[in-house]
C-alpha cells in the first residue's frame, strides 16, 4: 500500500459505505481497499461496525482496468465505513457530515430494508448528491431474482437525488466487478474546495497511538482523526479544539476548550508539512495522549486560535420533518409527529451528537436547550432524531440559524 499512497496532487474524494446491516459493507470495503475497518474488538466479536472506520487507496487506470496497484493513478479516495445497525444511526450521520459522496449497499438476496431507507434519506438530509449504488451478493440469487431486485432500487431511487445513479451488480466476496467500481468512483464529480477561508477541521476519531511501555522520551502527542472542511492547516500552527473537556469548577461541570500544536500530519502514511480540505487527515498535536484516548474528544472541532465562536447551550435551527418516521418495518409505519414544546431531541451537527430540549417553536423554527454545548456554525446541516419506543429515529433536518 504505501508505495501507491505516495503519490501526490490527484484529486481527492471522501466516500462513505452505508446500507443495511449484514449487507456485505466492510466486505466490499476490505475488498476495495485491502483493509478491513472492523479493527475494535467489540466489532469483531459482533460482526458489525460500531464506530467509523477508515481506509485510504488511490485508484490506477491500467488501459481502461482500474484496481489499486498499477497503472496510472487517477484518484485517491478516503473510504469512511458507516455503522448500519438501527442503534447506531447517530454514527452513521456523523459519517455522512464528513463524506463527499456515498457507495449505498444493497443485498440483492435481502432487498431494500427500513435501515437502506434511513441511510438513504440520511444521504438526502445531508445534500449527499454523488451516490453509487451496488447491488451487492448477486452470487446468492437467480438471474430473474437479480434483475428483480434491480427494478426495485430503481423503483426506490425514482424521483430522488439517485435517480440516475450507477447500479452496480456485484459480489463483494467473489470480488466480482470490484474494477466497475472503482472506476465509477473516477466519474464522480470532485466538489470545489474552500482553501482561503479559516481552517474547520471536524474530529471524527481521536487516539492514544503509543503502545503500553512505550519510553516516556518516544511517546506521542494525542493524534486526532477527521476532515479539514476549509482552509489550510501546517506543522507548528497553534490551533484550539471546542468544546473541549468537561472538568467541575465550582461543584458544576463546565466545558474549558483545548489549545495544542500541530506536531505532525498525515494523509494514509504519507507525511504533510500542510494540508488542504480533502481526504481525510491525521493530526498529530502536542496533546497528552491521555486527552485523545478512546475517542475522547471525537465530536469536536479544530481552528486556529480565537475563530471559533464561543461555544453555546442554546440553538436556533430552522427545520423541516419527513413524513414518515425512518427505519420502521412496513408493519410499523407511521407518520411523524409534530415536534413539541420540552421535547427531548437528538441533534446530529458536523461530528457532534447532543441532546435538546425545545424551549420554543415558532413556525419552522426551532429554539432548543443543549445538554452538551455546540460549536454552533451559521448554516451548518442539522439531523433530528426523536426517542421512539426506545430507538432513536431520524423524522427531519434542520440548519443553524444562530
Amino acid at each position: 500500500m504505501e508505495r501507491q499512497i505516495k503519490k501526490t496532487n490527484l484529486p481527492e474524494l471522501n466516500v462513505g459505505v452505508v446500507g443495511h446491516i449484514d449487507h456485505g459493507k466492510t466486505t466490499l470495503l476490505s475488498k476495495l481497499s485491502g483493509k478491513f475497518t472492523d479493527t475494535h474488538s467489540e466489532e469483531l466479536k459482533r460482526g458489525i461496525t460500531i464506530k467509523l472506520g477508515y481506509a485510504d487507496i488511490i485508484i490506477y487506470n491500467d488501459k481502461g482496468h482500474y484496481n489499486t496497484k498499477k497503472g496510472t493513478p487517477e484518484r485517491y479516495i478516503s473510504f469512511i465505513d458507516a455503522p448500519g445497525h438501527e442503534m447506531l444511526m447517530a454514527t452513521m450521520l456523523s459519517g455522512a457530515a464528513i463524506i463527499d459522496a456515498a457507495i449505498l449497499v444493497i443485498a440483492a438476496n435481502e432487498g431494500i430494508k427500513p435501515q437502506t431507507k434511513e441511510h438513504f434519506t440520511a444521504l438526502q438530509a445531508k445534500k449527499i448528491k454523488n451516490i453509487i449504488i451496488v447491488q451487492n451478493k448477486i452470487d446468492l440469487v437467480s438471474k430473474e431474482q437479480a434483475i428483480k431486485n434491480y427494478k426495485e432500487i430503481k423503483e426506490f431511487v425514482k424521483g430522488t437525488i439517485a435517480e440516475n445513479s450507477q447500479i452496480i451488480p456485484a459480489s463483494a466476496q467473489q470480488e466480482i466487478n470490484i474494477d466497475k467500481i472503482l472506476e465509477e468512483l473516477c466519474k464522480l464529480e470532485i466538489p470545489k474546495r474552500d482553501t482561503t477561508s479559516e481552517p474547520i477541521f471536524l474530529i471524527a476519531r481521536s487516539f492514544d497511538i503509543n503502545k503500553p511501555g512505550t519510553k516516556i522520551s518516544e511517546i506521542k502527542g494525542g493524534v486526532l482523526g477527521g476532515i479539514l472542511k476549509k482552509g489550510k492547516l501546517k506543522i507548528g500552527d497553534e490551533v484550539e479544539i471546542k468544546p473541549g473537556i468537561n472538568i467541575k469548577k465550582a461543584n458544576q461541570q463546565v466545558y474549558e476548550k483545548i489549545t495544542t500544536k500541530i506536531v505532525s500530519l498525515h494523509k494514509g502514511v504519507q507525511s504533510l508539512k500542510e494540508i488542504g480540505p480533502g481526504a481525510s487527515i491525521s493530526i498529530e498535536t502536542s496533546l497528552d495522549p491521555i486527552l485523545t484516548k478512546a475517542d475522547f474528544l471525537t465530536g469536536c472541532i479544530l481552528s486556529k486560535k480565537n475563530i471559533l465562536p464561543e461555544i453555546t447551550h442554546k440553538l436556533k435551527i430552522k427545520y423541516e420533518l419527513f413524513n414518515e418516521v425512518l427505519g420502521l418495518a412496513e408493519s410499523q409505519k407511521k407518520k411523524v409527529d409534530p415536534i413539541k414544546a420540552h421535547e427531548m431531541l437528538m441533534l446530529n451537527i458536523n461530528t457532534t451528537i447532543t441532546i435538546g430540549i425545545v424551549e420554543q417553536i415558532k413556525g419552522n423554527e426551532l429554539t432548543l436547550l443543549l445538554n452538551i454545548p455546540i460549536v454552533a456554525l451559521k448554516g451548518e446541516n442539522v439531523g433530528i432524531a426523536r426517542n421512539i419506543s426506545n430507538h432513536w429515529r431520524l423524522i427531519g433536518f434542520g440548519e443553524i440559524l444562530q
